[in-house]
């Protein structure tokens, strides 16, 4: 299933442009900053494409002899299998989890700190925030019979060292076997052009973890593989599944908005301005690797209304719906 293409009069988000808002959350003391209509496009993330050490290809059974402790000779050991446990799939456009038809699953509540544009500020709003993520995702990868382990999440300033290189504060955030890299206060500061809002954050922070999916599932891998097989990441076609593998993290994004957007877990200001961001992401005049902001609006808002898992087959879509 793709994106269908929007019209002018589809949903328009709730963002208030040019001021002040202060938002009123109550209990859970989010507040805004001034907002501006003017995203600085920097793309999302470099990823890895390592699969989780647990889900190797291969598959090693133990057996454990028993024996008898009668003395007839008469008795032959037994054999006990050691169960096999969820592991990744290493495929695209026809990995089983499409067949599924899970969802972002909802949760009662998400009790966000006041945002404070600070890199100790941001850790607190992010640390609270993923959590609420992991409920969303964890019972729906156990229901594909997938893998799952929580994603950690690292702010840094500086420089940091990665196991998929050095990052440096003044980029995007990445994602790196399992980890989530944040550079602390680029997104307040994104060359200050970005929605200075924790939509923002929350935003961001759901497409990381549609890397994480990714990874859990097999697809990262996969993709890697298949970049592989087309002459490498810098070619034509390298470069057309970079931008379904972005697209598709940015339609598990979409999902993972969902819940926040259900039961009053947020407001719905705060969910709307990721979804915004979310949309005015792309490739501009940059390398064609993550896919144009239209296309990165479409994908998103898909995944958030359909909220099912075969709506971010990306893979499966056409050439046009992933440039």
């Amino acid at each position: 299933m793709t994106p269908p293409r929007r019209s002018n009069s589809g949903p328009v988000l709730a963002l208030v442009l040019g001021g002040v808002v202060i938002l009123g959350l109550g209990a859970i003391g989010i507040f805004s900053a001034t907002l501006n209509n003017k995203v600085k496009d920097t793309g999302y993330s470099n990823y890895t494409t390592y699969s989780p050490t647990f889900t190797s290809a291969t598959t090693t059974t133990t057996t454990t002899t028993t024996t008898s402790t009668r003395t007839s000779s008469t008795r032959t050991p037994s054999t006990q299998q050691t169960p096999v446990g969820p592991k990744a799939v290493y495929k695209l456009a026809d990995h089983p989890i499409f067949s599924t038809n899970i969802g972002a699953n909802d949760f009662d509540s998400c009790p966000l700190p006041r945002m404070e544009y600070s890199p100790a500020g941001e850790k607190r709003f992010l640390e609270a925030a993923l959590p609420c993520i992991e409920k969303a995702w964890q019972p729906a990868l156990k229901a594909a019979n997938l893998p799952y382990q929580p994603a950690e999440l690292q702010v840094f300033t500086g420089t940091t060292q990665t196991p998929c290189g050095s990052r440096q504060n003044n980029t995007t955030a990445m994602f790196c076997r399992g980890v989530i890299y944040w550079p602390g206060n680029y997104y307040a500061n994104e060359g200050g052009t970005t929605v200075r809002h924790p939509g923002v954050y929350l935003g961001q922070l759901s497409h990381e973890y549609g890397h994480h999916v990714q990874w859990l599932t097999g697809m990262l891998r996969a993709a890697d593989q298949a970049q592989y097989d087309v002459g490498g990441f810098d070619t034509p076609k390298g470069l057309e599944l970079n931008r379904r593998l972005e697209l598709q993290a940015t339609c598990l994004g979409g999902m993972t908005l969902a819940p926040f957007s259900h039961k009053n877990v947020v407001p719905m200001e705060v969910v709307n301005t990721g979804l915004s961001d979310a949309g005015k992401r792309g490739d501009y005049n940059r390398r064609p690797d993550h896919g144009s902001a239209p296309n990165n609006d479409r994908w998103v808002m898909h995944g958030h209304k359909q909220n099912k898992i075969n709506a971010c087959n990306t893979w499966a879509a056409s050439s046009g719906d992933v440039s």
